[in-house]
C-alpha cells in the first residue's frame, strides 16, 4: 500500500509540475505575443510616418516666400518652375504657356451684365490676402500638414475622391447612385460637343454633419462613358472637413482621366494642373460668404480648350486665369466634351439610418428664392466656334428631391439660372 501511495503522491507532483511549466510556457507565449503585437504595431506606425513624410516632401516644395493665413493655412508663395505639376514624368521639359491664344468669344460682354439694384452681390477674396500677395513668378500653393494626410484612409488616397462620385443623369439606376452616398442637385446638356462651360455660383457655407462628408458647388466638365474610362474636370466650391481639416468654404478644382480610380487630384495634390497666377490659392478659403436674408455673394468660374494650344485653361472672376490642365492628360477631353453639369453635391452616409443633415447650398430649398436659397446664374457653355452661349435642352436631376432639389429659370439679367438645394434630413427626408 505505501508504494502504491507513494506512487500516487509522486504521480500528482509530476502532474502538477506539468501544469506549471505549460502555465509558465503560455504566459510566456503571451507575453511573447504581446510584445511582437506591439512591436509590429510600432513597426507599422514608423513606416506609416515615413511614407507620410516622403509623400509631404514631394508636395511641399521650397518656398519662396511663406505668408500665414488668419485661418490657419500656410501658404507657401512657390517658384512656377517648381511646382508640383513638373513631378509629372511628361512634364520635364514642358514650355510654360503663361496665357491662352483665345478667350472664348463674348466672354466679356457677358460680365458687363448688370444685375437689379436689389440684388447687387459684392466682391470676394481669399482670407490669406490679409496677410500679404505672392510675388510675381511664383504661385501660392497651399502647404499640406501631416494631420491632412493622416484623415485620408490611405497615403495614396489622399487628395482623390472616391469612386461613382458623379452624377449621370440620363439612364440611371436609382439603387446604383444611392449605393455611392453621393447625392446631387444639378442641371445638365448633353447631345453636342462642347469645347468649356461657364457659370456665376453663389457662394455659401453648407453645415456638414459627418467629418467625412462634405457639400460642394460646382461644374462638370465630362467626356467618355460612365464606367472605368470618364474623363472629368471640375471647380468651385467645397467645405470639406476631412481634406482641409476645418469647416470653411474653399475654392478647388479636380481632374481626372479614369473615373477617379488611379488619376487626378484635387487642387495641386498631385502633378497634372499647370497654375500661372501668383493671387489666388487652390484649396484656400473664400471671404465673404453669403448670408440668409443678407448680403449675397458669388463667384464667376469658366473652364474653355483652347483652340490653338488645345490645353483646358480655367478662369476665376474677371481677371484671374488660374493656369491649364495639359490636354495630353485626357483622352476623350482630348477632344471635346460630351456632356456640362452644374450644380451641387453632398455625401450622405446615412449614420445611424438615418439621411444625413449635411446642408447643399444654403440648406434651403430653391422655391425660397433669392436671398435664401444657394443659385447657378448666366450659365452658359463654349461652342466649337469658341464662341459662349446659351446651353440648348437644359435638363435637371436630383437623387431625392425632397432632401435636395433644383429649379431653373431664364431672364435677362441673369440669362439661364437655376436655384437648388436643401437641408438633407427633414420630416419628408428621413
Amino acid at each position: 500500500m505505501a508504494s502504491v501511495a507513494y506512487f500516487s503522491s509522486s504521480h500528482c507532483r509530476k502532474g502538477r509540475r506539468r501544469r506549471v511549466v505549460a502555465v509558465a510556457l503560455f504566459f510566456l507565449y503571451f507575453c511573447g505575443c504581446l510584445v511582437s503585437l506591439s512591436c509590429a504595431a510600432r513597426l507599422s506606425a514608423a513606416m506609416q510616418k515615413l511614407e507620410v513624410q516622403k509623400h509631404l516632401k514631394r508636395l511641399n516644395k521650397t518656398p519662396v516666400k511663406t505668408i500665414e493665413s488668419p485661418d490657419g493655412d500656410i501658404i507657401d508663395c512657390v517658384h512656377i518652375s517648381k511646382q508640383p505639376a513638373f513631378d509629372h514624368p511628361f512634364l520635364k521639359d514642358h514650355k510654360i504657356q503663361m496665357r491662352p491664344s483665345y478667350h472664348p468669344e463674348g466672354l466679356y460682354d457677358v460680365n458687363k451684365e448688370s444685375m437689379g439694384p436689389k440684388e447687387r452681390t459684392g466682391s470676394i477674396a481669399q482670407l490669406w490676402h490679409m496677410n500679404g500677395r505672392c510675388p510675381e513668378d511664383t504661385i501660392p500653393v497651399r502647404r499640406t500638414k501631416e494631420d491632412d494626410v493622416l484623415r485620408a484612409s490611405s497615403v495614396r488616397r489622399y487628395g482623390k475622391k472616391k469612386s461613382r462620385s458623379i452624377p449621370k443623369p440620363m439612364g440611371s439606376d436609382p439603387d446604383l447612385i444611392n449605393q455611392s452616398g453621393h447625392q446631387h442637385a444639378i442641371a445638365y446638356v448633353e447631345g453636342e460637343r462642347y469645347y468649356g462651360a461657364k457659370a456665376t455660383i453663389n457662394v455659401w457655407e453648407p453645415q456638414v454633419q459627418q467629418p467625412n462628408e462634405f457639400s460642394l458647388s460646382q461644374l462638370w466638365i465630362l467626356a467618355g462613358s460612365f464606367g472605368e474610362d470618364l474623363n472629368s474636370i471640375e471647380a468651385g466650391w467645397q467645405v470639406s472637413p476631412d481634406l482641409y481639416g476645418d469647416n470653411n468654404t474653399r475654392l478647388f478644382t479636380y481632374w481626372t482621366s479614369d473615373a477617379y480610380q488611379a488619376t487626378g487630384c484635387y487642387n495641386l495634390l498631385c502633378s497634372g494642373f499647370i497654375q500661372t497666377n501668383s493671387e489666388i490659392a487652390m484649396g484656400a478659403s473664400i471671404s465673404p460668404v453669403s448670408g440668409y436674408r443678407n448680403s449675397q455673394y458669388d463667384i464667376n468660374i469658366l473652364i474653355w480648350k483652347d483652340p490653338k494650344g488645345g490645353n483646358w485653361w480655367m478662369q476665376f472672376g474677371n481677371d484671374y486665369v488660374l493656369g491649364y490642365w495639359p490636354s495630353f492628360l485626357f483622352s476623350y477631353l482630348g477632344d471635346s466634351a460630351s456632356m456640362i453639369e452644374w450644380g451641387g453635391e453632398v455625401v450622405n452616409t446615412e449614420a445611424d439610418g438615418q439621411h444625413t443633415s449635411t446642408q447643399m447650398g444654403s440648406g434651403h430649398f430653391p422655391e425660397e428664392g433669392f436671398g435664401k436659397a444657394g443659385y447657378f446664374r448666366n450659365i452658359q457653355v463654349v461652342d466649337s466656334s469658341n464662341n459662349l452661349k446659351s446651353p440648348k435642352g437644359l435638363g435637371t436631376y436630383t437623387e431625392q428631391s425632397n432632401c435636395y432639389d433644383v429649379q431653373t429659370g431664364s431672364n435677362g439679367d441673369w440669362g439661364h439660372y437655376f436655384y437648388f438645394g436643401g437641408p438633407g434630413r427633414n420630416p419628408n427626408c428621413p
